[in-house]
Parts: structure tokens; sequence; C-alpha cells
């Protein structure tokens, strides 16, 4: 199986209930790449502790073609928007960049946990 190097933007509690969902593949064709949270949250500590640095934006986008998908679960649609802009301005035509609508999606083919809405939160692309 071909490994997918994946990376996550936003560890609050959608992106800290994912990360832990894919720290539980390591080694299983998922490779966490890089993680970014500007916040101090459970999720940031919980990457910490499985030894992931915490990066910004600007590294991961950096990473180039070493990330094959970039998971945006800060629900913010002005970073998913800055995402794709940076992207494009590196001519990155590799990284596919995920919603959170995409990682309920795979949160259900995974898990039998449910996990976590937001009220009000937009899921889409």
């Amino acid at each position: 199986m071909e490994t997918q190097k994946i990376a996550i933007v936003g560890l609050g509690r959608i992106g800290s209930a994912f990360l832990r969902n894919m720290l539980a593949r390591r080694g299983r064709g998922v490779e966490l790449v890089g993680v970014a949270e500007t916040g101090d949250t459970p999720g940031r500590q919980q990457a910490l502790d499985a030894g992931l640095n915490i990066t910004s934006l600007d590294e991961i986008i950096a990473l180039g073609n070493g990330v094959d998908i970039l998971f945006d679960l800060t629900g913010i649609a002005a970073v998913r928007r800055e995402i794709r802009e940076k992207l494009m301005a590196q001519g990155n035509h590799h990284t596919v960049v995920a919603s959170e609508t995409i990682a309920r999606l795979i949160w259900a083919l995974t898990s039998d946990d449910d996990l976590p809405v937001i009220a009000g939160r937009s899921t889409g692309y």
C-alpha cells in the first residue's frame, strides 16, 4: 500500500479527534508530515505528546509535493482560501486540500465513535 503523506491544519475539537484517529493509523498507509495550530488546544498538546512538531501553515505549504493531502479543519473559510492561494502561488498541483466534509467521511469509515459537531459551522468546500 502506498503511504499517504498528510498534514492537518487546525487542532481544535474536530482536528484533535481526527489527529487521534490518524495517529492510530501510522504505519498503515498514513504518514503525518505536518500539523499546524496557532492556539493552545488539547490537540496541540496531543501532537507534541506524539512527537510531532507544530509548524506554521507556510512551513506545511513549503513541503510542496511532500504533502499528498492537506486537511483544513479550522472551519475558517479565509484559511481555506489562503491555503489554496499559497498552493497555487507555489505551482503545487499535487497536494489535495480536504475539507472537514472529507474528514467526516474518513472518520465514518475508520471509527465507531462520533466526530464532534460544532453548531453552525460550515463543512463544505
